[in-house]
C-alpha cells in the first residue's frame, strides 16, 4: 500500500502543478483587463458626455451598458481567480456572479448589434414596435440559450449556434437595407443637386459600411480564435497555456469592440445628421424625409427670391 501511494503520488503533484500553472496567471491577467476596460469606459463616457450639446440621440448612452457590463465581469473574474488561488477560498457566489454578468454582457452585445443594424438614432429617432418586440425576442431567446449552454445542458450547444445564426442573419439583412436605402439617398441628392446633406447621408453610409465589414471581421476572427482553441486542446490538454488562450480572446473582443465605438463614438458632425424620422415606419417612401425637406425649403426660398 505505501509503495503504490509512493508511486501514486508524484502524478498527481505533476497533474495539480500543471493546472496550478496554467491558472496562475489569470488574476494578474483579469486585474489587468479591468483596468483596461475601467479606463475605456471613462473615456467613451467622457467624451460622450463632453460633446453631449453636439448629440441629440441616445445611441451613444445606450452603448455605454456594454463597457459596463464587461468590467463587471471582468472584475469578478478577478475576484475570484484571486481568492480561489491566493487565498483558497473559491466562492460560489462570486462564481455564479461571473456565470450571470457574463450572460448579459454577451446578450448587451448583441442587442447594441441589433439596435445599430436596426438603425436606431442613425436613420430612425425611435425603432418601430415590431421592431423592438423583435429584438427584446431574440435578446430573451439568446440569454436563456446562453445559460443552458453555460450549464453544460447538451442540448443547449446546437441552440446557441442557432440563434448566434439568426442573429448575425438578421443584422447583415438590416445593414444591407440601410446601406441600399442611404445609397439611393446619395444619388437623388447627386440628381437634384442639394448638396448640402451629401455629407450627412455620407457619414451614415460609411458607418453602415464600417459596421458591415467590422462584423465580417468579428465571425472569422470568432472562428480562427475557437479553432485554435480546439487544436491546442487537443495536442496539449484543457488545462495548458488556458491564461494564453483566454488572453488572446479577451484582445480580439477588446479590438473589436473599440472599433466600433470608435465607429459610432460622439463627434462634431453635420448638423442635419440628426434630421431622422421619429418613427421607423415599414411603409416609407423611397425619397428619403431629410431629402424631402431640404427640396421643400430650397422651394420656398425660390419662391420668396422671386
Amino acid at each position: 500500500m505505501e509503495v503504490a501511494a509512493n508511486h501514486a503520488h508524484p502524478g498527481v503533484l505533476t497533474v495539480t502543478n500543471e493546472w496550478e500553472q496554467s491558472y496562475k496567471p489569470l488574476p494578474f491577467l483579469f486585474f489587468g483587463l479591468l483596468i483596461l476596460w475601467i479606463t475605456l469606459l471613462s473615456i467613451w463616457t467622457f467624451n460622450t458626455w463632453s460633446k453631449r450639446r453636439w448629440q441629440t440621440s441616445n445611441l451613444q448612452w445606450v452603448l455605454t451598458t456594454v463597457p459596463v457590463l464587461k468590467s463587471l465581469v471582468v472584475g469578478l473574474s478577478f475576484a475570484f481567480w484571486y481568492s480561489c488561488l491566493n487565498l483558497s477560498m473559491c466562492s460560489f457566489w462570486i462564481a455564479f456572479g461571473v456565470f450571470v454578468t457574463r450572460s448579459f454582457f454577451e446578450t448587451s452585445c448583441f442587442v447594441a448589434f441589433l439596435l445599430i443594424s436596426h438603425g436606431y438614432c442613425i436613420m430612425h429617432e425611435q425603432l418601430s414596435v415590431a421592431d423592438r418586440r423583435s429584438i427584446a425576442g431574440l435578446a430573451s431567446v439568446l440569454y436563456i440559450a446562453l445559460t443552458g449552454y453555460r450549464a453544460a445542458v447538451p442540448q443547449f450547444a446546437v441552440l446557441v449556434v442557432l440563434i448566434y445564426l439568426v442573429l448575425l442573419y438578421v443584422i447583415f439583412l438590416h445593414v444591407s437595407r440601410n446601406l441600399i436605402f442611404l445609397q439611393e439617398q446619395l444619388q437623388h441628392i447627386q440628381d437634384e443637386g442639394v448638396h448640402i446633406m451629401h455629407t450627412a447621408v455620407h457619414t451614415k453610409y460609411m458607418m453602415f459600411k464600417k459596421f458591415q465589414g467590422v462584423m465580417v471581421i468579428m465571425i472569422v476572427a470568432e472562428v480562427l480564435v475557437r479553432q485554435q482553441l480546439m487544436m491546442h486542446g487537443k495536442a496539449n490538454g484543457a488545462a495548458n497555456y488556458y491564461w494564453m488562450r483566454s488572453l488572446v480572446h479577451e484582445w480580439t473582443e477588446i479590438g473589436i469592440f473599440v472599433y466600433v465605438g470608435w465607429i459610432f463614438r460622439s463627434r462634431d458632425i453635420s448638423p442635419y445628421f440628426s434630421v431622422v424620422p421619429s418613427v421607423h415606419v415599414l411603409s416609407e417612401s423611397s425619397l428619403p424625409p431629410i431629402f424631402k425637406l431640404v427640396s421643400q425649403l430650397s422651394f420656398v426660398a425660390r419662391r420668396k427670391i422671386c
